[in-house]
């Protein structure tokens, strides 16, 4: 084994030293030494090491030099425990340093969702004055909109763009996510992407050349699309579908939107979405995966506005009974596998091992699966 391979020793305390130092001194003689209690057996020993003591007389000379020189070197001892303290004292405001960093770090995160919060609230009061007929004049200060006079669903409106960019992730995670879908709407044309948010499908389908739209029920969400250039609109996503003329949308995505809806809402939406496509159309709804555990109390629980989860078996029953067919489940995000609870491998334990990786096994199946799924079908 190299000395690049081989493994790092952990260093030896000072008291392990200190013990060294004293046993060099009290045994660095060859014949030793006898108490005069001592036992025959211990008196015949010592008489052979006496002997031995003359026949090895350089190797005991050597023993006396070098317990010497480790004697010269012994107050190193107390200039190490003085850098052994002081490297503790290190470790202890690296400690305490660390922490603070972390504070800072949560800190600095809570300053960027208000601040976040606050941008959105201005750019809806901005655009709402500007709105504002020019002949209706310069409304009294009494008239201007304020903090306390903005509807709930307007203030969740623009906190909720705040929630996105901080809890779901950031645009270009989205988009990564959302790419996997393209092959599914390759060749297709008059796509609706149903809560579009921020956009990051639209855009990706617009690159690609496929003609899509969007509707989102969140105002903010609407307005970040248009200053993208893409074509969204605010909208009911059922009463949307139901205005639609039979067979004339070619695709259709809903990306993390059904866990939002009410379950009769939702089957109709699903009966709307069947006569809005045409035959051959593809529809793809993800959503939170609630098999997973990790899953449901990470992100489900979460976000305030979710209704109800949706089983993948559910969401598969709900297009079948819709008029869907060829419906699969896609499990995407996989839980890290280096984060996940380790099986053991130690022969020692026998049967014990298997039992405790089995149980480990069933944990992970239940806790650390696949983060969302995506339930697909074609409109028959």
């Amino acid at each position: 084994m190299t000395d690049a391979a081989r493994p790092t020793e952990p260093i030896a305390s000072i008291e392990h030293y200190r013990d060294l130092l004293e046993r060099l001194n009290r045994d660095w003689r060859i014949e030793g030494y006898v108490s005069a209690d001592g036992s025959l057996a211990r008196r015949v020993l010592y008489q052979v090491r006496r002997v031995l003591a003359r026949l090895l007389g350089t190797q005991e000379t050597f023993n006396s030099e070098l317990v010497q020189l480790v004697n010269t070197l012994a107050p190193i001892l107390s200039s190490l425990e003085q850098v052994e303290r002081y490297r503790e004292a290190l470790a202890a405001r690296e400690r305490r340093m660390e922490l603070a960093f972390d504070q800072l770090r949560a800190e600095q995160q809570e300053l960027r969702t208000v601040v976040a919060v606050l941008r959105q609230s201005n750019h809806d009061l901005t655009r709402e004055l500007s709105q504002r007929p020019a002949s209706a004049g310069v409304a009294p200060a009494a008239s201007v909109p304020t903090a306390a006079g903005v509807t709930s669903s307007e203030a969740l409106s623009h906190k909720y763009v705040g929630f996105e960019d901080q809890f779901r992730g950031a645009p270009e995670e989205i988009r990564a996510r959302l790419a996997g879908y393209l092959e599914i709407f390759a060749g297709a044309s008059d796509v609706l992407d149903i809560g579009c948010g921020r956009g990051e499908f639209l855009a990706l389908l617009q690159e690609r050349g496929v003609r899509a739209r969007g509707i989102d029920i969140n105002d903010s969400m609407v307005e970040v699309c248009v200053q993208k250039g893409l074509e969204a609109s605010k909208a009911d996503a059922l009463e949307y579908l139901r205005a639609q003329p039979s067979g004339s949308l070619g695709g259709l995505l809903a990306a993390q939107v059904v866990e939002h809806l009410d379950p009769s809402y939702l089957t109709g939406l699903l009966d709307a979405a069947y006569t809005a496509l045409r035959p051959g159309a593809p529809i793809v709804l993800e959503t939170i995966n609630p098999a997973c555990w990790f899953a449901f109390f990470e992100s489900y629980v979460r976000d305030i506005t979710h209704v109800r989860p949706l089983h993948p078996d559910t969401l598969k029953f709900l297009l079948q009974a819709s008029g869907f067919s060829g419906v699969e489940i896609r499990y995407q995000a996989p839980y890290p596998e280096h984060d996940k609870l380790q099986r053991v491998a130690s022969p020692a334990l026998g049967d014990a091992a298997d039992t405790l990786n089995a149980n480990v096994d069933k944990i992970n199946r239940l806790l650390f699966t696949y983060l969302d799924y995506a339930a697909i079908g074609t409109r028959s």
